[in-house]
């Protein structure tokens, strides 16, 4: 590994969400007002996701009183206090610029349910596991 990578990868939070074109984010980023430093949440859908490691950003998109604002974020950025994803979309594409011309309850994204039902079937078995050894032990009792 050379220096470059090196630093790089120091740099690099330990941990950050899975982001996809899509999703529904609340983003707590600083803001530096005069003196004094603030935190101001932005919460949007992801529009696109760009770039990989050090240089992962992505563009989040929200509607304010009839206004579209779209903000650009770097990933490991300093200025990013934390990245909470509310929702995941259900989309085929990796831009979502389309939505720039949709208003309203044309711009709605379904939501992604995959990920709930798997997550169930992953813990079914742990349960049965337990349930399996707590059998083996009340038989090693009697």
């Amino acid at each position: 590994m050379n220096v470059i990578q090196q630093l790089e990868k120091e740099q690099q939070k330990k941990k950050t969400p899975a982001l996809r074109a899509g999703d529904t984010v609340r983003v707590h980023a600083k803001v530096v007002e005069g003196t004094r430093e603030r935190i101001q949440v932005f919460e949007g859908t992801v529009i696109r996701v760009t770039g990989g490691g050090l240089r992962q950003n992505f563009t989040v998109r929200r509607v304010t009183h009839g206004v579209g604002v779209e903000r650009t974020f770097l990933v490991h950025s300093p200025r990013i206090d934390k990245i909470d994803v509310l929702r995941h979309g259900d989309v085929r594409q990796g831009r979502l610029y389309y939505l720039r011309g949709k208003v309203g309850r044309e711009a709605r994204i379904r939501e992604r349910r995959r990920l709930v039902a798997e997550a169930a079937e992953a813990e079914e078995p742990e349960q049965e596991e337990a349930a399996e050894t707590e059998d083996a032990e009340e038989g090693a009792e009697a």
